[in-house]
């Protein structure tokens, strides 16, 4: 049973997710029918959401008032009390509707940094409360809400896994350890049964003592995933144990012998196993385990895993990890996962490279469709494939891709955080922010560099030029992207030797750089916002 059932049009998709991830921040649950798998009765699935809501929140947009599934959603709110209508821009509501307080919107821009969204909270506040089954869930508070409201009739329970020590005697197999416990934090966050804490929240306990009982009070969760690996020639052993955190007691453990070959059956075994034990209810069906798509070599998988771990921003690190990928292809060159890699490489490529030469970029985005091609059930695989087409400036089909791999993977940060990568060049930097905020909520510690920089650029966008200086500044390891945005911050607030001497440092990293070759590389799809980070960087004394 959702808090809030999200009546809309599809087409209108990308303009209401930043108002659900809102919602889903403040502790409620929501369903908006995002993830409706193949087999699945549309119709009766829907009715039986419906009637289970405590409130119908209708979004009236151009697209919605003409359709009869909207309507009739919208009509079964307002026959039980519990619809609260809200509209994006000046549309003319269906006639039978007029009668209804509905609030507005100007645009899909800032929807969630209004009055009228506080006037939105308001009236949902009033119904999920005036229901004695989610009366606790209304006063709950962020961020922890998320981990503890109901989600259709299940508990949504709050989980890390804790990285597997390795035990192999091999320092340089701590990749494979480390890449076996990404793959099960991957595969849990599935589940949306689950809050699965990520890999840069979780990670921060390696090498210390294990305090099950602090370390689940620093990450808000109520259990604790903890294992080990053990390489001995052709098989591996690992052993699994799940905790509980309040009571200090271990739920489950299980060692597994296996050979090499298969590692990713212990995977989800042990995936299944956790999911099995923890909701109880919950059926794994043959279509979710097909979901998932090993390689078929685990030499190909250790080339990924070992590219995975270096540093990309170290031209060393990235030129080797790009060998890995590629000769992760030529072992198995039906690994979605490995073009995907590989072509976020050769975006990369392209983005750094002063000519003017697409080849890279057109290479880039052959990996990419491929690698949908082999596994389109990989969010990932999407999600790169997106990035690549934004920079084609295929704006459609980059929020298409990026729409699909949040669909596949809902709880994953980095998804979130993707998409508001992506929002920021289509123009609509506000939802953009959304997205970036969501993903932090589900994971405090998510830092990545890019996302930094991302939300700096959208902080620019909306000129927002000190807000912008205090995310620059988070990044540890700055490339000379960075000081050229700096620079153009600074430029934009007057302080013009601040500005140069982010110009400098730019330049010292980047003895090259061109305004003209850099902006010209940047994705906006407005062409005012180019314009604009071009003069940014002129005032700054960068060169033409």
């Amino acid at each position: 049973m959702a808090d809030i059932f999200v009546s809309y049009s599809r087409s209108d998709r990308s303009r209401v997710a930043p108002l659900v991830a809102a919602l889903e921040a403040r502790g409620w649950t929501v369903w908006w029918d995002p993830a409706i798998t193949p087999g699945q009765e549309f119709d009766r699935l829907i009715a039986a959401e419906l009637e289970a809501a405590a409130s119908v929140l209708v979004v009236w947009t151009s697209h919605s008032v003409e359709s009869r599934w909207v309507r009739g959603e919208a009509r079964d709110g307002a026959d039980r009390g519990i619809l609260v209508p809200v509209r994006i821009g000046k549309v003319s509501l269906p006639i039978d509707f007029r009668a209804f307080h509905t609030i507005d919107f100007e645009d899909a821009a800032g929807t969630v940094h209004s009055p009228a969204f506080d006037d939105v909270i308001k009236a949902l506040e009033k119904l999920v409360a005036g229901n004695p089954e989610r009366r606790a869930a209304a006063n709950l508070s962020p961020p922890a809400a998320a981990d503890s409201v109901a989600v259709s009739g299940h508990t949504r329970v709050a989980i890390c896994v804790l990285p597997f020590t390795n035990l192999s005697g091999d320092p340089d197999q701590q990749f494979f350890s480390d890449g076996i416990t990404e793959d099960i934090i991957t595969e849990l966050s599935r589940w949306r049964l689950l809050a699965v804490r990520s890999r840069s929240a979780s990670f921060r306990f390696r090498g210390s003592e294990i305090d099950t009982s602090r370390i689940a009070r620093e990450l808000n969760v109520r259990f604790v995933v903890e294992g080990s690996v053990r390489r001995m020639g052709e098989r591996v052993r690992i052993s699994v144990r799940l905790i509980d955190a309040e009571s200090g007691s271990q739920v489950w453990a299980e060692r597994f012998d296996r050979a090499l070959a298969e590692i990713f059956a212990v995977q989800d075994e042990v995936v299944q196993t956790i999911v099995g034990t923890l909701v109880g209810r919950v059926q794994v069906s043959d279509a979710e385990r097909a979901r998932r798509k090993p390689p078929a070599s685990l030499e190909a998988y250790e080339c990924v895993l070992k590219g995975n771990a270096l540093p990309w921003d170290d031209p060393e690190g990235a030129a080797e990890a790009t060998r890995l990928f590629e000769q992760a292809i030529r072992i198995d060159p039906r690994y979605g996962m490995a073009y995907a890699l590989l072509a976020t490489m050769r975006r990369t490529e392209w983005r750094d490279d002063p000519g003017t030469s697409t080849a890279a970029l057109d290479e880039a985005y052959a990996l990419a469709k491929r690698a949908v091609e082999l596994d389109d059930s990989e969010s990932t695989c999407h999600s790169l494939l997106s990035q690549v087409c934004l920079y084609r400036r295929s704006f459609d089909l980059a929020v298409q891709h990026m729409r699909r791999s949040l669909e596949i993977n809902p709880n994953n940060q980095w998804n979130m955080a993707d998409m508001g990568l992506i929002l920021l060049y289509v123009d609509q930097a506000e939802d953009a922010l959304a997205w970036f905020a969501r993903a932090r909520q589900i994971d405090p510690y998510f830092d990545a560099p890019w996302y930094w920089r991302e939300a700096g650029q959208a902080h620019m966008v909306l000129r927002s030029f000190e807000k912008a200086l205090s995310m620059f500044e988070r990044i540890p390891v700055r490339n000379y992207r960075i000081p050229a945005l700096m620079a153009g911050c600074h430029a934009r607030l007057g302080d013009l030797d601040r500005a140069r001497a982010s110009a400098a440092e730019c330049l010292m990293k980047r003895p090259d750089f061109s305004v003209r070759t850099y902006v010209s590389k940047e994705p906006f799809k407005n062409p005012a916002e180019s314009a604009f980070l071009a003069e940014s960087l002129r005032l700054a004394g960068l060169p033409e």
